[in-house]
Protein backbone atom coordinates (compact mmCIF):
# COMPACT_ATOMS: atom_id res chain seq x y z
CA UNK A 1 0.00 0.00 0.00
CA UNK A 2 1.35 3.40 -0.98
CA UNK A 3 2.13 6.12 1.76
CA UNK A 4 -0.61 8.31 0.24
CA UNK A 5 -3.01 5.08 0.25
CA UNK A 6 -2.10 5.14 4.29
CA UNK A 7 -2.35 8.55 4.83
CA UNK A 8 -6.12 8.65 3.40
CA UNK A 9 -7.15 5.22 5.40
CA UNK A 10 -5.70 6.56 8.65
CA UNK A 11 -8.07 9.13 10.21
CA UNK A 12 -10.32 6.33 10.06
CA UNK A 13 -8.26 4.88 13.15
CA UNK A 14 -9.77 5.12 16.31
CA UNK A 15 -13.72 3.51 14.72
CA UNK A 16 -14.39 1.79 18.45
CA UNK A 17 -14.24 5.26 19.92
CA UNK A 18 -17.56 5.80 22.28
CA UNK A 19 -18.45 9.39 21.17
CA UNK A 20 -18.72 10.61 17.41
CA UNK A 21 -15.49 12.55 15.87
CA UNK A 22 -15.75 14.46 13.00
CA UNK A 23 -12.35 13.02 10.94
CA UNK A 24 -11.31 14.78 7.34
CA UNK A 25 -10.19 12.53 4.27
CA UNK A 26 -8.25 14.68 2.20
CA UNK A 27 -6.56 17.69 1.90
CA UNK A 28 -9.24 20.41 2.17
CA UNK A 29 -11.65 21.27 5.30
CA UNK A 30 -14.57 22.87 3.30
CA UNK A 31 -17.66 21.19 5.50
CA UNK A 32 -20.44 19.56 3.92
CA UNK A 33 -23.46 22.61 3.36
CA UNK A 34 -25.97 22.13 6.09
CA UNK A 35 -28.78 21.97 3.32
CA UNK A 36 -27.62 18.83 2.28
CA UNK A 37 -28.25 16.89 5.10
CA UNK A 38 -30.89 15.11 5.92
CA UNK A 39 -32.57 14.51 10.15
CA UNK A 40 -33.41 10.91 9.18
CA UNK A 41 -30.15 9.78 7.69
CA UNK A 42 -30.21 6.02 8.75
CA UNK A 43 -30.99 3.25 6.20
CA UNK A 44 -33.50 1.42 8.78
CA UNK A 45 -36.70 2.91 7.99
CA UNK A 46 -39.29 5.91 8.91
CA UNK A 47 -40.85 4.02 11.99
CA UNK A 48 -37.61 3.64 13.60
CA UNK A 49 -38.44 0.90 17.12
CA UNK A 50 -38.25 2.99 20.27
CA UNK A 51 -35.91 0.38 22.06
CA UNK A 52 -32.44 1.51 20.78
CA UNK A 53 -30.70 5.15 19.39
CA UNK A 54 -28.73 5.58 16.76
CA UNK A 55 -25.45 6.76 19.71
CA UNK A 56 -26.28 2.85 19.90
CA UNK A 57 -24.67 1.93 16.92
CA UNK A 58 -22.22 5.00 15.50
CA UNK A 59 -19.08 5.53 17.05
CA UNK A 60 -17.26 7.78 14.69
CA UNK A 61 -18.53 10.57 11.52
CA UNK A 62 -16.46 10.31 8.72
CA UNK A 63 -15.78 13.96 6.01
CA UNK A 64 -14.59 12.50 2.73
CA UNK A 65 -13.62 15.35 0.29
CA UNK A 66 -14.99 14.89 -3.21
CA UNK A 67 -12.37 11.80 -5.35
CA UNK A 68 -11.05 11.26 -1.75
CA UNK A 69 -11.48 7.04 -0.82
CA UNK A 70 -13.61 5.86 2.05
CA UNK A 71 -12.67 1.99 1.75
CA UNK A 72 -10.17 0.25 -0.08
CA UNK A 73 -10.49 -2.76 -1.79
CA UNK A 74 -8.93 -5.51 0.18
CA UNK A 75 -9.28 -3.77 3.05
CA UNK A 76 -10.20 -5.66 6.38
CA UNK A 77 -14.32 -5.39 7.75
CA UNK A 78 -15.06 -3.72 11.08
CA UNK A 79 -17.74 -1.69 10.53
CA UNK A 80 -20.72 -0.94 8.37
CA UNK A 81 -20.96 2.82 6.91
CA UNK A 82 -23.95 4.53 6.47
CA UNK A 83 -23.88 7.91 3.81
CA UNK A 84 -25.06 10.66 6.56
CA UNK A 85 -24.65 13.46 3.88
CA UNK A 86 -23.49 13.49 0.32
CA UNK A 87 -22.36 10.55 -1.94
CA UNK A 88 -20.29 7.60 -3.07
CA UNK A 89 -19.02 5.03 -5.58
CA UNK A 90 -18.21 1.13 -5.08
CA UNK A 91 -15.79 0.02 -8.01
CA UNK A 92 -14.48 -3.50 -7.95
CA UNK A 93 -12.12 -5.22 -10.47
CA UNK A 94 -12.63 -8.30 -12.43
CA UNK A 95 -10.35 -11.22 -12.27
CA UNK A 96 -8.84 -9.42 -15.74
CA UNK A 97 -7.95 -6.44 -13.82
CA UNK A 98 -10.87 -4.56 -15.01
CA UNK A 99 -12.51 -1.85 -13.35
CA UNK A 100 -16.53 -2.00 -12.60
CA UNK A 101 -18.76 0.42 -10.53
CA UNK A 102 -21.38 -2.23 -8.87
CA UNK A 103 -23.04 0.80 -7.33
CA UNK A 104 -23.56 4.56 -6.53
CA UNK A 105 -24.94 5.33 -3.26
CA UNK A 106 -26.87 8.27 -1.53
CA UNK A 107 -28.04 9.54 1.88
CA UNK A 108 -29.28 7.21 3.60
CA UNK A 109 -28.00 4.13 2.12
CA UNK A 110 -25.58 1.22 3.77
CA UNK A 111 -22.40 0.62 3.09
CA UNK A 112 -19.96 -2.47 3.63
CA UNK A 113 -22.85 -5.23 3.58
CA UNK A 114 -21.29 -7.11 0.69
CA UNK A 115 -17.56 -7.89 3.36
CA UNK A 116 -19.66 -9.67 6.74
CA UNK A 117 -19.20 -13.31 5.04
CA UNK A 118 -15.33 -12.84 3.92
CA UNK A 119 -14.47 -9.47 6.47
CA UNK A 120 -12.65 -8.45 3.62
CA UNK A 121 -14.51 -5.43 1.65
CA UNK A 122 -14.26 -6.21 -2.27
CA UNK A 123 -14.57 -2.28 -3.27
CA UNK A 124 -13.31 0.35 -3.37
CA UNK A 125 -15.36 3.30 -2.19
CA UNK A 126 -15.03 6.84 -3.74
CA UNK A 127 -16.98 9.85 -2.33
CA UNK A 128 -18.64 11.54 -5.65
CA UNK A 129 -18.91 14.84 -3.94
CA UNK A 130 -17.89 16.06 -0.25
CA UNK A 131 -19.74 14.17 1.94
CA UNK A 132 -20.17 12.67 5.43
CA UNK A 133 -20.65 8.84 6.80
CA UNK A 134 -21.07 7.25 10.09
CA UNK A 135 -19.40 3.95 11.01
CA UNK A 136 -20.86 1.33 12.56
CA UNK A 137 -19.15 -1.38 14.44
CA UNK A 138 -20.24 -4.84 13.30
CA UNK A 139 -19.93 -6.01 17.06
CA UNK A 140 -22.43 -3.20 17.84
CA UNK A 141 -24.90 -4.24 15.33
CA UNK A 142 -24.63 -7.84 16.26
CA UNK A 143 -25.10 -6.66 19.37
CA UNK A 144 -27.77 -4.90 18.95
CA UNK A 145 -29.52 -6.92 16.68
CA UNK A 146 -29.47 -9.91 19.28
CA UNK A 147 -30.88 -7.37 22.26
CA UNK A 148 -33.50 -5.82 19.69
CA UNK A 149 -36.12 -8.09 17.82
CA UNK A 150 -37.55 -4.97 15.73
CA UNK A 151 -33.82 -3.70 14.62
CA UNK A 152 -33.42 -7.29 13.47
CA UNK A 153 -36.35 -7.53 11.31
CA UNK A 154 -35.30 -3.65 9.85
CA UNK A 155 -31.37 -4.55 9.59
CA UNK A 156 -32.54 -7.90 7.45
CA UNK A 157 -34.93 -5.78 5.02
CA UNK A 158 -31.60 -3.36 4.34
CA UNK A 159 -29.87 -5.89 3.44
CA UNK A 160 -32.81 -7.56 1.43
CA UNK A 161 -33.05 -4.38 -0.40
CA UNK A 162 -29.15 -4.09 -1.14
CA UNK A 163 -29.76 -7.57 -2.68
CA UNK A 164 -32.76 -6.89 -4.64
CA UNK A 165 -30.76 -3.30 -5.94
CA UNK A 166 -27.61 -5.86 -7.39
CA UNK A 167 -30.28 -8.06 -9.00
CA UNK A 168 -31.81 -5.39 -10.33
CA UNK A 169 -28.63 -3.93 -12.06
CA UNK A 170 -27.78 -7.90 -13.50
CA UNK A 171 -31.86 -7.62 -15.22
CA UNK A 172 -30.68 -3.98 -16.63
CA UNK A 173 -27.44 -5.49 -18.08
CA UNK A 174 -28.87 -8.68 -19.51
CA UNK A 175 -32.18 -7.82 -20.96
CA UNK A 176 -32.37 -3.87 -21.59
CA UNK A 177 -31.39 -1.98 -24.91
CA UNK A 178 -28.62 1.02 -23.96
CA UNK A 179 -31.92 3.78 -23.69
CA UNK A 180 -33.93 1.53 -21.77
CA UNK A 181 -30.98 0.63 -19.25
CA UNK A 182 -30.35 4.82 -18.82
CA UNK A 183 -33.72 5.11 -17.96
CA UNK A 184 -34.46 2.57 -15.81
CA UNK A 185 -31.27 3.75 -13.96
CA UNK A 186 -32.12 7.35 -13.71
CA UNK A 187 -35.55 6.14 -12.55
CA UNK A 188 -34.50 3.95 -10.08
CA UNK A 189 -32.26 6.48 -8.79
CA UNK A 190 -35.16 9.45 -8.36
CA UNK A 191 -37.23 6.68 -6.58
CA UNK A 192 -34.45 6.32 -3.91
CA UNK A 193 -34.09 9.75 -3.85
CA UNK A 194 -37.76 10.16 -3.11
CA UNK A 195 -37.54 7.60 -0.68
CA UNK A 196 -34.81 9.69 1.42
CA UNK A 197 -37.16 12.91 1.40
CA UNK A 198 -35.80 14.46 -2.25
CA UNK A 199 -37.61 15.44 -4.68
CA UNK A 200 -38.40 12.51 -6.92
CA UNK A 201 -38.85 15.05 -10.48
CA UNK A 202 -35.52 16.57 -10.06
CA UNK A 203 -32.07 16.42 -9.09
CA UNK A 204 -28.76 16.63 -9.56
CA UNK A 205 -26.39 13.90 -11.32
CA UNK A 206 -23.89 13.49 -9.08
CA UNK A 207 -21.74 11.14 -11.21
CA UNK A 208 -20.53 11.36 -14.42
CA UNK A 209 -21.08 10.10 -17.86
CA UNK A 210 -18.40 8.06 -18.08
CA UNK A 211 -19.46 6.76 -14.69
CA UNK A 212 -23.09 6.11 -15.41
CA UNK A 213 -21.50 4.57 -18.36
CA UNK A 214 -19.51 2.25 -17.02
CA UNK A 215 -21.70 1.22 -14.57
CA UNK A 216 -24.52 -0.14 -17.04
CA UNK A 217 -22.23 -1.77 -19.47
CA UNK A 218 -22.13 1.60 -22.16
CA UNK A 219 -20.00 4.08 -23.43
CA UNK A 220 -19.54 7.47 -22.34
CA UNK A 221 -20.87 8.77 -26.03
CA UNK A 222 -23.89 6.39 -25.73
CA UNK A 223 -24.82 7.68 -22.19
CA UNK A 224 -24.46 11.25 -23.82
CA UNK A 225 -26.56 10.64 -26.14
CA UNK A 226 -29.58 8.91 -25.06
CA UNK A 227 -29.62 11.59 -22.32
CA UNK A 228 -29.67 14.37 -25.52
CA UNK A 229 -32.25 12.04 -26.98
CA UNK A 230 -34.74 12.21 -23.60
CA UNK A 231 -34.48 15.89 -23.81
CA UNK A 232 -35.39 16.48 -27.43
CA UNK A 233 -38.57 13.66 -26.98
CA UNK A 234 -39.06 15.82 -23.75
CA UNK A 235 -38.83 13.09 -21.75
CA UNK A 236 -37.03 14.48 -19.60
CA UNK A 237 -35.29 17.87 -19.30
CA UNK A 238 -31.30 17.96 -19.16
CA UNK A 239 -29.13 20.42 -18.12
CA UNK A 240 -25.47 19.87 -17.40
CA UNK A 241 -26.00 17.63 -14.67
CA UNK A 242 -29.33 18.96 -13.04
CA UNK A 243 -31.98 16.06 -14.80
CA UNK A 244 -35.82 17.32 -14.89
CA UNK A 245 -38.19 14.20 -15.22
CA UNK A 246 -40.88 15.12 -17.67
CA UNK A 247 -43.09 12.37 -18.71
CA UNK A 248 -41.64 9.21 -16.40
CA UNK A 249 -44.56 7.08 -18.15
CA UNK A 250 -43.27 7.29 -21.71
CA UNK A 251 -39.12 6.53 -20.12
CA UNK A 252 -41.16 3.56 -18.04
CA UNK A 253 -42.42 2.75 -21.85
CA UNK A 254 -39.46 2.74 -23.46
Amino acid sequence: MSVQEQQTIAPLTGIGHRTPRLRAVGTQTQRTPESTLRPSSMPFGTDTPLDWREEDLVASDVYVRKGAVLLYRGSPFTALYVVRSGSCKSVTTTPEGQEQIAAFHIAGEILGAEAIGDRVHDATITALEDSEFCAMPFDRVQALAQKSHDFQRTLHATFAREIRRGRTLARWLATMRAEQRLASFLLDLADRYCARGYSSREFVLRMSRQDIGIHLGLSHETVSRSLSSFHRQSLMRVRGRLLTIIDRKALQAL
